[in-house]
């Protein structure tokens, strides 16, 4: 029984797409190569930024013959039925048999499919697979028809026995034949080769400097990240969906470590770690001993000959100036937060703020907030007053500019301006806390 290798070699995928496709590619295939009646023992997907994979283990080398019974019309019926239930047969009257049943006479057709080659059904069902992918965006390039998420450039399908014997699958899809050659790293390997099975193929990626597996990818780096910062006395701040989105930004990942200048040390750690991840997919760093964000973790598609110092240097110099843009939005904040009027300059700009199209704007609704809170506080044994004040200023900072910037950081900056401010803790609080529970996992708040 033959294994199949499937890669679709093309343009830099987005890294968000990359596991859902690799997932829809597995399972649209498998499924129709079952209901051709091929049968295989397992199946595996992979994803890289540019190429899709699959390795399909065991496929039988033919699908079965079938056959079909199928009922016609009575032997006195009219004759264009008969010749519609012939034609639907693909069968002459000859082929077809008489039977007696209760109304009279009935043809009957035997139906016969002989058994298909694995590589046929291959190339019928790939080709479908192709040119219909669902691609959340997709496009079309040349002067051809295909669309697919960046231009496909190659596509490798080989069928390979037990004797190591390889079948180059018969499949052109848009000019686009298929082949058993493939691309390494787009800087650091050169031309295309030939492989001859799953391992051969995953074997001289690695050595063309491409980690098929999205995990390892993501393993690697993070694993040298953490020995990076542990080495400088520092902490890597944890970031799963982070990982995952860098991990299908490189194949071939080179961790590299740069500071943060002195300048934008004072910021909300926060503040910097939703700027760097946001701005440019840095980790951060920071000291276990303050909570300071100090460093960052940027990774590199490639190793170089200055081992990453030019590309440390630029990848330092674009931080910076993206964290003076947030040093210059957390400055003017707080020149508001602490003036005369303080955070009641924020509240009075959300009346230019809809909330709901029926239920007024966001001013509104701070109001409506502010009087519940004066009547239920004294219910629970809360201040009334300063539950008034929690909910007037709750919202403020959606007025702010960095809460602009970073609409994730509502609530959490306003905890910060309250504090300016001179608010209570209890004020502060209330601020990051009133959004919570963001999900089943979150906690609820108890103040």
């Amino acid at each position: 029984m033959p294994d199949l290798l499937i890669e679709l070699f093309s343009e830099e995928i987005p890294a968000r797409m990359q596991s859902k496709a690799a997932d829809d590619l597995r399972a649209r295939l498998t499924e129709a190569l079952v209901e051709a009646g091929l049968t295989y023992a397992g199946a595996a997907a992979f994803s890289t930024p540019r190429r899709l994979a699959l390795t399909v283990q065991e496929l039988s080398g033919q699908s079965p013959t079938t056959r079909e019974e199928r009922k016609g019309p009575r032997v006195d019926a009219p004759e264009q039925a008969i010749e519609g239930f012939l034609r639907g047969a693909g069968l002459t009257r000859d082929d077809l048999e008489i039977r007696d049943e209760k109304k009279g006479q009935v043809y009957f057709a035997t139906i016969t499919k002989p058994g298909r080659a694995a590589a046929e059904i291959v190339a019928e069902e790939l080709d479908k697979i192709i040119r219909n992918f669902p691609w959340p965006k997709s496009m079309r390039w040349g002067a051809g028809s295909l669309r697919w998420v960046r231009p496909l450039h190659s596509i490798l399908c080989i069928l390979t026995d037990e004797a190591g014997e390889v079948t180059v699958v018969d499949l052109d899809v848009d000019g686009i034949r298929a082949g058993n050659t493939t691309e390494g790293h787009r800087f650091m390997a050169a031309g295309r080769f030939a492989v001859s099975s799953f391992d051969d193929y995953r074997t001289k990626l690695r050595r063309a400097h491409v980690i098929l597996e999205a995990e390892e990818r993501a393993a690697h780096i993070w694993q040298e990240a953490s020995n990076q910062a542990f080495a400088s006395g520092l902490e890597l701040v944890e970031d799963p969906s982070l990982l995952a989105e860098v991990a299908g930004l490189v194949e071939w990942p080179v961790v590299l470590m740069g500071r943060i200048d002195d300048a934008f040390l004072g910021l909300p750690p926060e503040v910097l770690q939703t700027s760097m991840k946001e701005h440019q997919k840095f980790f951060s760093v920071r000291n276990p001993k303050t909570g300071r964000i100090e460093k960052f973790i940027t990774v590199a598609n490639r190793t170089t000959a200055d081992d990453g110092a030019t590309s440390l240097a630029g990848n330092e110099k674009v931080c910076s100036a993206r964290l003076a843009d947030a040093k210059f939005f957390w400055e003017n904040d707080l020149r508001i937060a602490q003036s005369d009027a303080g955070m009641q300059t924020w509240v009075d700009r959300l009346s230019n703020v809809t909330f709901h199209n029926k239920l007024g704007t966001q001013a509104e609704l701070i109001s409506r907030m502010e009087a519940l809170a004066g009547e239920l506080a004294p219910m629970v044994g809360a201040d009334a007053e300063e539950a008034r004040a929690a909910a007037r200023f709750a919202k403020a900072d959606l007025s702010s500019e960095m809460v602009y910037e970073f609409p994730e950081l509502q609530g959490l900056m306003g905890s910060y301006y309250a504090k300016a401010a001179g608010k209570s803790e209890a004020i502060a609080a209330a601020a990051q806390d009133h959004y919570a529970p963001l999900g089943p996992s979150d906690d609820v708040p108890t103040a």
